[in-house]
């Protein structure tokens, strides 16, 4: 029954806007000071082409030259450079503000470093696969640490958005498809980017991104409209961002999509009214690229003044590339369609910041060319992106223990288009990744082997087309080795942003070849590439090892080669589900049950919310991931079987290392709402341990509840949490566990 129902303080979503506080007396006396112009330009960032990035980052639009980007610095029309490489050019620039400008502010150095700089770390989504915050922070650090040396302030990550579609994209730049792993991987990643000062030379400002709801664009199309009702935008897609904003945080992005039909670069209810409004958040909104331009071909703004004028009023401090604020702000301003305490209020916003970072007193911090040599692909670095990438492999089959692979005694062949690929290791958003630096799985493989020359090596097809005489030599390499391993799947152009797919499958040319090596009846090992989760078939799904691999930057070789032989005990875990087909998608874990839901009976098919061909559930669930060796959970035991109100539920299980070698195990924790006054998901994840344990050994997991932790958005879209019976299991992912009950007493 339904009792006991409150809203928690904290949590309205009617609390007033709170007034732009005083800035620091040397801020006030600069604002002061300031021309619209000059404002204008501190709230404007642009590429760096005084020290242009190398590779296609971002469509070419508004771009200025150096020289102009030069003088309009001097004229004190820019205050953010973004993307831009190397510190002699940040130098230059610098010198120009704060050298040649009547105002002498200072430049901040931005650029898109998502999972590492010159030596490049496992994509976001297979880094979550650890399950271990503690990595996550450890390479938002190191990646901090070498893009500062070459005079970066700001990085725009980590992506934050809850991404439950495998069809779009840019689910490889988060933490996949679970809220609660995706507040934890938020702080644990803006604690890393940002260090414990942000004036060291070391610290980089976070961004997390995409405000917001950005990963439910319909159909996974990207930049598409998004359709969602309050309860899901605050119980599923907000709650990353407060936790990145808790860990200290001090910007965000506004996203390129609409919500309910208000673009988010023009939302004032939610950058104004929720963001700074209800949460008190005091630092700095920047648009996506051209984001506030882009109203206008949203239909929301009548041409680029008034996409201007939307955006600022909404809540965007900066505007990025557009121009649009340098353009109309002046005139915006005078006419009164824009009060000129708005655009204060953003110039004082992003000078505190500036002054956070310590630019003021020292504004040629992390422009050093010494340090920048000294602290660019390190040893150090490259053993952490090795150590990561063995971290994030997901063991997903492993029929009679074929893996770990001997060292010796065996000829093995690799084969597929990403055999001895280099270009397709580091994945989506690296561009500033030193391809020097990447090791394919072939110099892997053969660096791990006692005898290199037993590994047999055939591409056998490009990643969607055919190779001459390509199946043949692969068949013929197959069927002279004892193992085969199949390296397939995506390429890193296949995936990221503006790379959704409408079929999530293995591409055609790569499963017919699959088919051919399978044919040969050698035993097949599959090593997935992928930033996304794959709907497998046919043989491939059928091989007799499948791990996924993911993109897992510069060290993949290494890091595969780590885990086939077994240096590495696997222990990842899917942070996205494994759909049985493509046609499933959006698909997730955490799903409502509906008032029909799929039967147990597998034979049992009418009028229940199922497929008519298929079960709707996972080939491979979320949390899920085999080792080595193999864990058992015994002994369930809840401190209370009724929770009063106040108190704390304590959870405990036994877990044994049941197997042959040590190993790593994740231990998670989910719950579930039996009856709610607004139907609730069939589990939902609270808690995860990651627990160590040589053979044999056992180890007590304890786990706490507390009711804020039992928390939905409720009538009235207010958070409440309300009384009685909720399930709960201590499990080695979304499907299985050991289930017990408890009942939360009435306030």
């Amino acid at each position: 029954m339904l009792a006991g129902a409150v809203a928690l303080a904290g949590f309205s979503v009617t609390a007033p806007a709170r007034a732009a506080s005083r800035a620091s007396d040397r801020i006030e006396a600069l604002l002061a000071r300031m021309t619209i112009e000059e404002k204008a330009g501190q709230l404007s960032c642009f590429a760096d082409m005084i020290r242009p990035p190398i590779g296609d980052i971002n469509p070419q639009v508004n771009i200025r030259n150096a020289q102009t980007l030069l003088a309009e610095t001097r004229a004190g029309r820019i205050g953010t450079l973004m993307n831009g490489l190397g510190t002699q050019g940040a130098l230059d620039a610098q010198k120009a503000a704060v050298e040649g400008s009547r105002l002498k502010i200072p430049l901040l150095f931005a650029a898109d470093v998502i999972h590492g700089f010159r030596t490049v770390f496992p994509i976001p989504l297979a880094e979550s696969g650890s399950f271990d915050p503690h990595l996550c922070e450890r390479t938002a650090r190191a990646a901090a640490s070498e893009a500062s040396a070459s005079g970066l302030h700001w990085t725009f990550a980590p992506m934050v958005d809850v991404a439950r579609d495998q069809r779009w994209g840019r689910v490889a730049e988060g933490a996949g498809e679970d809220v609660y792993l995706g507040q934890v991987l938020a702080e644990a990643r803006v604690r890393g980017f940002q260090g414990k000062d942000l004036k060291a030379e070391d610290s980089m400002l976070a961004t997390p991104k995409h405000f917001a709801a950005y990963g439910a664009v319909t159909a996974g199309l990207d930049y598409n409209a998004v359709e969602l009702s309050e309860a899901t935008l605050r119980e599923v897609h907000l709650p990353p961002f407060q936790a990145a904003f808790a860990a200290g945080a001090l910007t965000t992005m506004s996203a390129f999509n609409d919500i309910n039909g208000v673009p988010s670069t023009g939302n004032k209810r939610l950058m104004t009214d929720i963001l700074r409004g209800e949460w008190g958040f005091k630092g700095v909104v920047i648009s996506d690229y051209t984001a506030d331009q882009e109203l206008v071909a949203h239909g929301f703004a009548a041409d680029d003044r008034d996409a201007a004028r939307l955006a600022i009023l909404a809540g965007v401090d900066i505007s990025m590339q557009s121009g649009l604020y340098l353009r109309f702000l002046p005139e915006l301003t005078a006419s009164g369609e824009v009060p000129m305490a708005v655009v204060d209020a953003s110039v004082r916003r992003v000078l505190a910041l500036k002054e956070a970072l310590g630019l003021f007193d020292n504004p040629y911090r992390s422009i050093n060319a010494k340090v920048e040599a000294m602290r660019t692909a390190t040893p150090a670095l490259k053993q952490l992106s090795r150590e990561a990438g063995g971290r994030s492999i997901v063991l997903l089959r492993n029929e009679g223990g074929i893996l770990p692979l001997p060292r010796a005694g065996q000829r093995l062949a690799l084969i597929g288009p990403f055999a001895e690929d280099r270009d397709n290791v580091v994945g989506p958003w690296a561009f500033f990744g030193d391809k020097s630096l990447n090791v394919d799985l072939a110099t892997g493989l053969r660096a791990a082997m006692t005898d290199p020359a037993s590994l047999i090596v055939e591409r056998g097809c490009e990643v969607e087309t055919t190779l001459a005489g390509g199946f043949e030599r692969a068949v013929a390499a197959a069927q002279a080795a004892d193992v085969v391993l199949l390296a397939i799947g995506e390429s890193q152009d296949m995936t990221g942003e503006a790379k959704s797919r409408t079929d999530i499958r293995i591409p055609p040319v790569q499963q017919r070849l699959a088919e051919a090596i399978a044919a040969t009846g050698k035993p097949v090992v599959v090593l997935l590439r992928h930033g996304r989760a794959i709907a497998l078939e046919g043989v491939v799904r059928d091989a007799r090892a499948i791990l996924a691999t993911w993109f897992l930057g510069s060290e993949m070789g290494n890091a595969v080669a780590d885990v086939l032989f077994g240096a590495v005990n696997p222990s990842a875990r899917l942070p996205v589900s494994f759909p049985l087909e493509s046609g499933q998608e959006p698909f997730f874990y955490n799903g409502r049950t509906t008032g029909r839901p799929a039967p147990v009976d597998p034979n049992a098919q009418e009028y229940k919310a199922r497929w008519r061909s298929i079960r709707n559930e996972a080939l491979y669930p979320f949390g899920f991931g085999l080792g080595y060796t193999t864990f058992a959970l015994s002994d369930l035991k809840l401190s209370t079987p009724q929770l009063a109100w106040g108190d704390t539920l304590h959870i405990a299980a036994r877990l044994t290392n049941t197997g042959a070698v040590q190993g790593e195990h994740v231990v998670q924790l989910y719950i579930r709402d039996r009856v709610a006054s607004r139907t609730r998901p069939a589990r939902e994840l609270k808690g995860f341990q990651r627990v160590s344990l040589a053979p044999g050994a056992s180890r007590e997991v304890k786990f706490e509840l507390k009711r804020e932790h039992l928390m939905f958005v409720g009538e009235g879209d207010r958070w409440v949490v309300e009384s009685g019976l909720f399930d709960v299991w201590v499990a080695n992912s979304s499907v299985d566990g050991l289930a017990g009950s408890f009942e939360l007493l009435k306030a």
